[in-house]
């Protein structure tokens, strides 16, 4: 998604909020050929099976320190009648040392459109941002380290 907008923020206490959250733990997507959507994962982004449970069918994939996990779906979320159905807009994936070059050179040897490096504030700050789409249709924005803070 374009970074489009400024938003104010302002300052609030957090020491009564029992919450402290460290990072993106990880994300669940529904896929519609659960074999096809490993081989994307382990292929392109370099992802690795750690745990696999037959009930409730999951397979979960470690992505540094966060987890991405399957689920199959009755149909493929990218081949819905009603796109806006989806239960996720995109998820981001951190990317340490981005060479956007060699990132592009990648994608692209494995079938996937690595569109255009743009400029992007994450949790880092403002950094490049690379978004591409995986076989059922969800949108994976690799992410690298920030260049610049708000």
């Amino acid at each position: 998604m374009p970074d489009t907008a400024t938003i104010e923020t302002t300052a609030a206490t957090y020491d009564a909020i029992p919450v402290r959250l460290g990072g993106l733990d990880h994300v669940v997507l529904r896929v519609g050929d659960l074999d096809r959507a490993i081989s994307f994962y382990q292929r392109v982004l370099g992802c690795r099976v750690e745990r696999e449970l037959q009930q409730p069918r999951l397979v979960q994939l470690r992505a540094g320190a966060a987890l991405i996990d399957l689920v199959p779906a009755a149909v493929s979320p990218h081949d819905a009648s009603d796109k806006a159905g989806r239960n996720m807009d995109h998820f981001c994936v951190q990317v340490r040392g981005f060479d956007a070059a060699a990132i592009k050179a990648h994608l692209q040897q494995n079938g996937v459109d690595p569109g255009e490096v743009h400029e992007r504030y994450g949790a880092e700050g403002y950094g490049p941002s690379i978004y591409i789409t995986d076989p059922d249709g969800n949108t994976v924005e690799l992410k690298g380290e920030a260049t610049r803070r708000l």
